[in-house]
């Protein structure tokens, strides 16, 4: 008997027709909620954006990173609707509110759903993030490992050690001085006064961001982003879905989106750099711009993920913004603020709008 090979899947075109976010708040603050609260906000202003009922939506895909294993059941059943879609929940970490939006896009992408809702939340404690579980081996035990080898470990957390030392090593291979980073947390904490759903909201000077309450080393709290409280939310749907509901004017076409996971060179090569991400941001990036057919000289606006100064920068050169090792030389220019080539977090970037894990991948499309 002979067969056919498979065929390959013709994929279609996805589009974001409606989006939707609370205010990300200090968690424990007086005007902190649960999450089911968080999420119903979020997940009513996208469609109330996309002007469609949640019975029209196939799917949903809902992040969080701490919480039990039916929170995004909970969050949609009492506050959207039980209309018995398959809810999914999912957690990456600090990518979960982005890995949720990557499964919703696949799912309309491949044929499976016409509309999908891609929401996030999070309702975090105070405080560094620590270790929930220490009966089981932990997962970045091997990142631990080459920081140990090549830095040392400290008392201090862990996060702000691992980017701390991988600004230090931009800074003793090409030159970098602490003051490049800082002006970065200035920089995004001056774009945040315009944002009123930021976490704060204060502009600083230069020197008090580098004077401010040391975490790490150099890296100082104006330069770290905050634990949050907050939900995101976002309507995607396929063409046929958009002209069945007259969204032509609204809809937002997703061009590229990638994910990538570590690459051997993250553990290999015994760079914090690396090991932090670099690698797998960079080829995440060249496969969107070769799906896209555009370069970085076609974009005007960013949202990168700077939980520490440090990464922003990192994460200019993984983009391909400047060469490697020139990150300092875009920031002294100007390259990543308004009148300058590029307007990089206008939002304050998790340093200033916040960063509730679940919520943060998806707060660009709101």
């Amino acid at each position: 008997m002979s067969s056919s090979p498979w065929e390959p899947a013709t994929l279609r075109r996805v589009f974001v027709v409606g989006v939707g976010m609370t205010k990300f708040v200090k968690p424990g603050a007086e005007n902190s909620r649960d999450y089911p609260d968080l999420a119903e906000e979020a997940g009513k202003k996208a469609l109330a954006d996309a002007q469609i009922p949640y019975s029209a939506v196939d799917q949903a895909c809902v992040g969080y990173v701490f919480g039990d294993s039916t929170c995004g059941q909970r969050a949609i059943y009492h506050s959207l609707g039980m209309t018995g879609i398959p809810i999914i929940n999912v957690n990456n970490n600090c990518a979960t509110g982005s890995t949720a939006l990557f499964m919703a896009r696949q799912l309309i992408q491949g044929g499976v759903a016409e509309c999908v809702l891609a929401l996030g939340f999070e309702k975090m404690s105070k405080g560094s993030l620590g270790i929930k579980f220490s009966d089981r081996t932990i997962p970045t035990d091997k990142h631990v490992d080459l920081l140990i080898n090549k830095y040392g470990l400290s008392a201090h957390p862990v996060a702000p050690q691992m980017f701390g030392y991988a600004g230090k090593e931009h800074m003793e291979k090409y030159g970098t001085k602490i003051e490049h980073f800082a002006k970065i947390g200035w920089k995004n904490h001056k774009h945040s006064v315009n944002n009123p759903y930021s976490q704060f909201q204060d502009e600083y000077s230069l020197d008090e961001v580098m004077a401010s309450k040391e975490v790490f080393d150099f890296l100082t709290i104006l330069q770290c982003c905050p634990t949050s409280d907050g939900a995101a939310a976002a309507i995607l749907a396929s063409e046929a879905f958009v002209h069945k509901y007259g969204l032509q004017s609204k809809a937002v076409e997703i061009l590229a989106q990638e994910m990538m996971t570590d690459l051997p060179s993250s553990f290999e090569e015994k760079s914090i750099i690396k090991m932090v991400g670099f690698d797998m941001s960079k080829e995440a990036a060249r496969k969107c711009y070769e799906k896209s057919g555009l370069t970085p000289n076609d974009i005007d606006v960013i949202e990168l993920h700077d939980c520490f100064s440090t990464n922003e920068l990192l994460t200019y050169e993984a983009l391909g913004l400047c060469p490697e090792g020139q990150g300092a030389t875009l920031v002294d220019r100007g390259d990543n603020t308004y009148g300058g080539k590029w307007v990089i977090n206008p939002s304050g970037g998790l340093i200033s709008k916040g960063h509730p894990l679940g919520a943060t991948g998806g707060h660009s499309c709101s």
